[in-house]
């Protein structure tokens, strides 16, 4: 379980790809301080820790997880957020994340506004009972919030501290970010369903 605050950045140094899956080599400040089969965000997607070595950690994604994620896109030189797990003495900064990523939405605007950013996203429509006005969304492993949200599109606003220390910065028009969709939402969306 995660919060959608990020850790600190990493950068991809290698990419093997090996049958249908996708092995990232990852170089970070945390990455001498991680462990085998620990559970880590990258980009706000739940991956194993395989191998560390100096200051750089292996996980792995299968193809179900970069056919659903923007992983798939990542080149050698790219940005990752990363965050450790939640550990359960600790506060809750942000809002409850799984690292399920749910689908991928693609940035349709970046405005630089008087000391902050403001982003606009379009996603599928099939996902627009999971997105309110003012609701938690996580995008790229960053617990944001929504707002100006219609059927398949939604804005959030970026501090700077945000912009500063997470790859929102990078994020450009026509990029492919993750998205995963608030877990309450989801248990009370599927409840719904059941009972109709």
């Amino acid at each position: 379980m995660f919060t959608g605050i990020i850790e600190c950045l990493g950068t991809i140094i290698q990419i093997e790809k090996k049958g249908s899956n996708a092995s990232f080599f990852i170089e970070s400040p945390i990455s001498n301080e991680l462990k085998v089969d620990q559970s880590v965000a990258h980009n706000g997607v739940c991956l194993t820790i395989e191998q560390i070595e100096n200051n750089i950690h292996k996980v792995t994604a299968i193809e179900e997880t970069l056919l659903k994620t923007n992983l798939g896109f990542l080149k050698p030189g790219d940005a990752v957020n990363i965050e450790r797990c939640l550990s359960m003495n600790g506060r809750i900064d942000g809002h409850i994340v799984q690292g399920h990523v749910d689908c991928t939405a693609t940035c349709l605007q970046k405005k630089t506004m008087d000391g902050s950013w403001e982003y606009v996203f379009q996603f599928s429509e099939k996902f627009a009972p999971l997105v309110i006005e003012k609701g938690s969304i996580c995008v790229n492993g960053i617990s944001l919030t929504c707002f100006n949200v219609t059927k398949n599109t939604f804005t959030v606003a970026i501090i700077p501290y945000t912009y500063e220390h997470t790859n929102i910065g990078h994020i450009q028009e026509n990029d492919s970010v993750n998205i995963e969709f608030d877990i309450i939402g989801k248990y009370l969306l599927r409840l719904q369903n059941l009972n109709k």
